[in-house]
């Protein structure tokens, strides 16, 4: 059972830990207790390539400070050699008795760490502060989950599924209150996608911005897919972030930006984009916000997504219905079948290169 102490320094752990990056790497803080319980040293994972909490926080310590110390760490020891050494072989070293951890590590190399310590007599204590911990770690965690960013696709439609009018006009289908909230989940993303084709025809500024129009102190890494060149007078090339543009299979769209850190990537657009997610089996979460009009015509929120008879339908389990405004919220979360396994299995392959505007 950890300690009134122990638990204390946990949740000092946890608050460090978000003074490092989020990326590649987790968030990961440590708090060294003294056997009286008083903090000898805290330290915090700064990013790729520098120590580990651990390490960090040790190394504010004298040879030998440590021995019969606690170890309190957001996340298991390290038990691999990357570009730094493992963590536990650390803590063995400096002559800790006892390591207390929130979250266990999930990689299938990184892992171990915990045993290995208990097999050093260390003892170890896991699970403290566990959901205080998932919630630090929540989209690092999804990621290594599954092998690859969180994809939310969005959609606005009218109430028969309808993207724009006849004639492609489509500002616009949901009121204000909607539209907030978009500007609200595009902050809370590391990355925003488009196709080509809404670039040209919608010339969208790919911005989180809040009512007035000002820009929201986080914004998403603006993504264009498709091989159509970028106007020079495109807002996009106004974003904060310099946008990325890609042109091939998805999913090794999906594993570059995830070697650049992306955690949760929000697709916006078009029709055609937002069913090529669906139909590889890339999108773990649907946003359709429904407007109560009727446009009619063949112009639908959705294009195809490889379902040629009822027994192929996409199943979705549904999250949660909001109103916002005159419009709905409708999330939903898409339910594995055995046809739609089959047509990810085909959502690996290579891309192109980023664009030059990806170079920075």
């Amino acid at each position: 059972m950890a300690s009134a102490a122990e638990r204390e320094s946990m949740r000092r752990a946890l608050t460090i830990a978000g003074q490092g990056p989020r990326g590649v790497n987790p968030q990961v803080g440590a708090v060294i207790l003294a056997t009286d319980g008083t903090v000898l040293a805290e330290g915090w994972h700064r990013g790729a390539g520098t120590p580990h909490a651990e390490v960090d926080a040790l190394s504010r310590l004298a040879p030998g400070e440590a021995r019969g110390a606690t170890a309190v760490v957001t996340l298991e020891p390290c038990n691999h050699t990357g570009r730094t050494g493992p963590c536990a072989e650390a803590l063995i070293a400096a002559g800790v008795a006892r390591v207390v951890y929130a979250v266990a590590d999930p990689g299938a190399r990184s892992s171990g760490g915990a045993t290995r310590l208990r097999r050093a007599g260390v003892d170890v204590e896991a699970g403290v502060l566990l959901e205080e911990g998932h919630a630090l770690l929540d989209s690092w965690l999804a990621v290594q989950s599954l092998g690859r960013p969180h994809v939310t696709v969005k959609w606005a439609q009218s109430l028969d599924g309808r993207a724009a009018a006849s004639d492609g006009t489509s500002k616009w289908i949901t009121g204000p209150a909607a539209r907030a909230d978009v500007h609200r989940r595009r902050a809370q993303s590391d990355v925003i996608v488009v196709g080509t084709g809404t670039v040209l025809t919608d010339d969208p500024a790919l911005t989180a911005r809040a009512e007035d129009g000002t820009l929201l102190p986080q914004q998403p890494l603006p993504v264009v897919l498709g091989a159509r060149p970028v106007p020079d007078d495109a807002l996009v090339h106004r974003h904060p972030h310099r946008f990325l543009q890609y042109s091939g299979d998805l999913m090794a769209v999906l594993d570059d930006l995830r070697m650049r850190g992306a955690h949760r990537v929000f697709v916006e657009g078009g029709p055609t984009v937002a069913a090529s997610f669906v139909r590889e089996g890339l999108a773990d979460e649907l946003l359709v916000y429904v407007a109560p009009v009727l446009l009619g015509g063949d112009m639908l929120a959705l294009r195809d997504i490889g379902v040629d008879t009822i027994s192929h339908a996409r199943r979705l389990s549904v999250s949660s219905v909001q109103t916002l405004g005159d419009d709905m919220l409708v999330i939903a979360i898409p339910t594995p079948t055995p046809h739609a396994a089959d047509a990810s299995c085909g959502a690996s392959g290579r891309v192109g290169p980023p664009t030059s505007e990806g170079d920075a």
